[in-house]
């Protein structure tokens, strides 16, 4: 069994059931077992986690830190992350927010026994401790970018946020080994066009407040077990047993933000909305991200997404807007991706005056759904049998999104438990929903 590679094991965890009653309860706050971001502001119980930072002069200190990542099938693997100063260890790392035109600040301090460093693809001009971040060779290979000496090490990194968009931030020293092994997070840099825009563009305009992330990761087991260790590892042999979404795995993935049972992993990625109409014009903005060696195919169903950019640049030519509707999107090594998402109410199910064309059958030849909500109007809660799990909170729809390369959405071959996520559609405000 895969639980005997380690030499950490998790307690079982309570059966899936009263799991996603947990998840679900998203009434709840956020766990304050997982330190706040830097500017002291409350957490979200979903969407993007912001770590903020003085504006014109954005300045963040982190720390590499090692921990343990829990996996849905009940092991935990060592990994290595990026921390705030002072913070304790969480995978992914956090996720760093400037604004354009800031001059930013990273200051790098490396607790590890090996070189490490960061690089910052999509910004220009970066300074190491003020001069040039020059590439190390290895012969005519790359192996770093302005190193931190292990142990003990640090640096200033530097460099003006001139483009809006989503980026990545990793270690830039043997990145096959230390990316993979959780040194990486996301930086935004959002527009001067101001809240509510992704790009100084007419088509980026999103719900200032419905943000969200989707950040996919690997793990090989194998390679952690290694490290942890202190042994070689052959990358000839690499192979990830476990996919993760926002760092973790289904069903914790739809977990709030900074759930108690996930101290090192923070982030949630259920994407919540409302139906599109007169009174909520604006779409959801979701900001993907890969930072696997492989490509990505994730797959919302039930709507269409609007590729706005890709890489920390808008689609658009001149005065003309390119983007463009995509279903499944197919994110690359490496690439990032900003889609706006919005879901109609076209049969008109949220007033009940419209008859479903259907009869519906007598409870004794259904199968109820744990998020089904007894009846097939949006915010009209019907009847659920005695003793019938429910999840359902006000009569809203869930609509599956995962990766679609669908054996990464396994643990170590368990399936159901990797990169997948839902869009939580609420009744139209105003709602009675927690």
């Amino acid at each position: 069994m895969p639980t005997l590679l380690f030499t950490h094991i998790r307690p079982r965890r309570i059966r899936w059931a009263l799991v996603l009653m947990l998840v679900m309860a998203l009434s709840v706050g956020a766990s304050t077992a997982h330190p706040q971001p830097a500017a002291a502001q409350p957490v979200p119980t979903d969407g993007i986690v912001c770590t903020n930072s003085g504006s014109p002069n954005a300045a963040f200190t982190l720390t590499t830190q090692t921990g343990y990542v829990g996996t849905p099938d009940d092991n935990v693997v060592f990994s290595w992350g990026f921390a705030l100063s002072g913070s304790p260890f969480q995978y992914p790392s956090p996720v760093l927010c400037v604004s354009e035109g800031d001059a930013v600040t990273i200051v790098l301090n490396n607790t590890l026994s090996e070189d490490v460093s960061l690089v910052f693809p999509g910004q220009q001009n970066v300074l190491a401790n003020g001069a040039p971040s020059e590439p190390q060779f290895s012969g005519s290979t790359v192996t770093s970018l302005a190193p931190v000496a292990a142990p003990g090490g640090s640096m200033s990194y530097s460099f003006v946020a001139s483009e809006p968009g989503t980026y990545i931030y990793e270690s830039g020293t043997n990145p096959m080994k230390q990316v993979n092994m959780g040194l990486f997070g996301v930086l935004i840099v959002r527009p001067s066009r101001g809240a509510g825009y992704a790009y100084n563009t007419d088509n980026s305009k999103f719900t200032a407040d419905k943000e969200f992330m989707v950040l996919l990761s690997e793990i090989d087991p194998m390679l952690n077990r290694a490290v942890e260790r202190g042994r070689p590892f052959n990358f000839n042999n690499y192979r990830p047993r476990y996919f993760m979404l926002n760092g973790r795995g289904f069903p914790d993935s739809i977990a709030p933000n900074n759930a108690s049972w996930l101290p090192s992993q923070p982030y949630g990625s259920l994407v919540r909305v409302n139906p599109n109409d007169a009174s909520n014009p604006d779409p959801a903005l979701i900001r993907y991200v890969n930072v696997t060696g492989q490509d990505m195919p994730f797959h919302p169903h039930g709507y269409n997404g609007r590729v706005i950019g890709r890489d920390g640049r808008p689609l658009v030519d001149g005065s003309a807007d390119i983007s463009f509707e995509k279903y499944s999107v197919n994110i690359g090594p490496g690439q990032t991706w900003d889609v706006t998402a919005e879901w109609h109410d076209a049969e008109q199910y949220a007033e009940n005056t419209n008859a479903v064309p259907v009869v519906i059958p007598n409870a004794q030849n259904i199968a109820y759904g744990e998020f089904y909500s007894g009846s097939p109007y949006l915010g009209i809660p019907g009847a659920i049998p005695v003793g019938a799990p429910n999840q359902n909170q006000c009569g809203e729809y869930y609509i599956i999104s995962h990766n679609h390369s669908l054996f990464q959405i396994t643990s170590w071959g368990i399936p159901m438990t990797g990169p997948i996520t839902y869009l939580r559609v609420d009744p139209p405000l105003p709602n009675n929903c927690p």
